[in-house]
């Protein structure tokens, strides 16, 4: 697909923007406000913890096991907009699992373009590490997220941690959920408004040509009741994963459109939840 072509921008607009929403979505993410408070409320998390300069720079942590690896949550909203507080109800069972939760938030176009806003993510790994190691904890990290959240995952693991005077990866395994990992087929979209993204920048941004060997396993689900733009998206990554020798699970979860999705994510018991908790299992040093 040309993303200059008019006819191919408007199939993209349709696939990652018109095609994805639903008349229930207004609702769902109210209710996710609603129960991100209550679990705020019980579970008595540090909020807006600083890992870099920006003023969103910050995460919250929902302590779980002193020894259990850490779930590090990025949220959907394209690069560009929404906010970590709205899913911090995802911590609940995760917490009950065991695990802590991280909910990180970060600098969002078109204040930063999109090599610079993956910078500012790559500092998170490094100060959580640190942060960890001065009380005790496991420094593990589970890298999820959402929509762009899930691209924001696959950079992490991707990225070289030797460079940046880590001894190895902190990054234990990956959990992309309806994930964007190819940007190319946004450019011709009004998402590109404040994306900026020309032909070299998404290429540059899309992890799903990049993926290396000797990575963490990895997990990448998406609703069936997606286009199929988000379809072939987690098809894609998930192959790739595993062509490059990696171990890698695609999983269409029935019934599940963008953002119910994460509703089988916090469900115990449910496919995806159980999936996620496999994956995340095996994210020990």
């Amino acid at each position: 697909m040309n993303p200059q072509d008019p006819i191919a921008s408007a199939e993209a607009t349709q696939q990652y923007m018109t095609g994805q929403w639903r008349q229930t979505h207004p609702a769902l993410l109210a209710g996710f406000e609603q129960m991100s408070l209550a679990a705020t409320r019980a579970l008595a998390p540090t909020l807006d913890i600083a890992y870099g300069p920006h003023p969103r720079q910050v995460f919250d942590f929902f302590a779980g096991s002193e020894r259990a690896p850490t779930i590090a949550y990025f949220h959907a909203g394209y690069w560009q907009s929404r906010d970590k507080s709205t899913f911090r109800f995802l911590a609940v069972p995760w917490v009950a699992a065991g695990f802590s939760v991280a909910f990180v938030n970060y600098p969002l176009c078109p204040e930063i373009d999109m090599a610079a806003l993956t910078q500012a993510v790559r500092a998170f790994p490094p100060v959580f590490v640190e942060r960890m190691a001065s009380i005790g904890r496991s420094p593990a990290l589970v890298a999820a997220g959402h929509s762009a959240g899930a691209q924001l995952a696959v950079e992490l693991a991707l990225t070289d941690w030797r460079a940046r005077d880590l001894p190895e990866n902190p990054i234990r395994a990956v959990i992309g959920l309806s994930g964007v990992y190819d940007l190319a087929p946004l450019i011709g979209t009004p998402l590109n408004d404040k994306l900026r993204l020309d032909v070299g920048a998404a290429r540059a941004a899309s992890p799903v040509r990049r993926v290396l060997p000797d990575m963490p396993p990895a997990l990448f689900a998406v609703g069936d009741a997606e286009t199929g733009a988000f379809l072939r998206q987690n098809a894609d990554m998930g192959a790739a994963w595993g062509a490059a020798g990696n171990s890698a699970r695609a999983l269409i979860v029935e019934g599940a459109d963008h953002f119910s999705l994460l509703s089988e994510f916090a469900v115990a018991g449910a496919k995806l939840s159980e999936a996620a908790l496999a994956i995340a299992r095996k994210a020990q040093f």
